[in-house]
């Protein structure tokens, strides 16, 4: 069966709409590129990086409201304390693999000098899970001309998930993971907002994962499809971007950041200790532009969350199985292999514990 998005296969999860392209790009004004590098020669490659820009070029210069949680520290996200002081976000958010969060955070600030340099600084914000076990790692095959190229490449619309950028090389749940997308859209206050996430999974163990509560990783165990041989199972890590056009402001960013922890548990994530769970939310439906003085701000009034809490936690879990609905079987590194989840299995397991839908 050729590989699809979940819904394709005929299997929703939650009870909220999703958007147009059902994607974090439904989010007005979010963009998404992606720079994949898969080579055999002089190493055996299987990374790339993932940008997302909250708004177009202007953000240097008109920033979004962001919040930050982190579920397990256990990885890296560039610029986390100055959003967890001032609750800003002025620059593209990029993920990539751990060995590169310098060279990609690099990459960044020389953008701001091409684009903006009227930007006296900027602390970018890289995030990375790590993608050692089917790529050479330690060659640092990513570049800052790489980095820029997804900058430069986003675009709105449909976004590329599975094996691409970022999470080229990951693995999620023993099965082949990688970058998957989802949003909903919610009345909240008479007013309609869309909530969009994008992840980057890899983490997980088999017997945890599920699909719309129906108990997938047990039903498909590695007696069926082979686990990564090796490959540490506790010791991955999952990085969520939330992104909403609602009015909000930094502490609620941050409240609905952890939200993505409920869709994460829904699919069969825990938080290993050895996982980086590092998620991040951000808003545009405000405008702090440089030089004002005083910013005319609204904010959704705390009663009025729930149905945004409700949205970040389905389109994470969604994302997470787009994922890996998407991503390809793939050998890589030292001759590792990762498996795709069988979408033939996947449907039939479905079935079996959900005949009536």
């Amino acid at each position: 069966m050729a590989r699809a998005r979940l819904r394709d296969l005929g299997i929703a999860t939650g009870s909220l709409p999703p958007g147009r392209w059902n994607a974090i790009t439904d989010v007005p004004g979010v963009r998404v590129g992606t720079t994949t590098l898969i080579r055999d020669t002089p190493s055996i490659i299987r990374t790339g990086v993932t940008a997302i820009w909250p708004r177009g070029p202007e953000l240097w210069t008109d920033a979004v409201f962001a919040g930050i949680h982190s579920f397990n520290g256990n990885g890296e996200m560039t610029g986390w304390a100055w959003i967890a002081e001032q609750g800003l976000l002025a620059s593209p958010i990029c993920i990539t693999n751990t060995q590169s969060v310098g060279v990609v955070r690099d990459a960044v600030c020389a953008l701001s000098v091409r684009d903006n340099p009227s930007t006296p600084w900027v602390l970018p914000v890289v995030a990375e899970t790590f993608d050692g076990w089917l790529s050479d790692a330690t060659s640092f095959p990513v570049t800052a001309e790489h980095a820029i190229a997804a900058l430069d490449a986003a675009a709105t619309g449909p976004v590329a998930e599975g094996n691409v950028g970022g999470g080229t090389a990951m693995i999620c749940h023993e099965f082949k993971g990688g970058t998957g997308t989802a949003s909903r859209v919610v009345m909240a206050a008479g007013e309609q907002f869309t909530v969009g996430a994008l992840v980057q999974a890899n983490y997980g163990a088999r017997e945890l994962l599920r699909v719309d509560g129906v108990p997938v990783g047990r039903e498909i165990g590695t007696d069926v499809v082979p686990s990564p041989r090796d490959a540490p199972r506790e010791a991955g890590s999952i990085i969520v971007v939330l992104a909403t056009d609602a009015p909000l402001l930094p502490i609620q960013c941050q409240r609905l950041a952890r939200r993505a922890t409920t869709g994460l548990a829904w699919v069969g994530g825990i938080g290993f200790n050895g996982s980086g769970d590092i998620f991040l939310a951000f808003a545009t439906g405000n405008h702090m532009r440089q030089g004002e003085a005083i910013s005319a701000l609204r904010m959704l009034s705390p009663d009025n969350m729930n149905s945004l809490f409700q949205a970040a936690a389905e389109a994470t879990e969604e994302a997470i199985l787009n994922a890996l609905t998407a991503a390809e079987t793939m050998t890589g590194h030292a001759g590792h292999t990762a498996h795709a989840l069988p979408l033939d299995r996947l449907v039939d397991v479905m079935h079996r514990f959900r005949p009536s839908r």
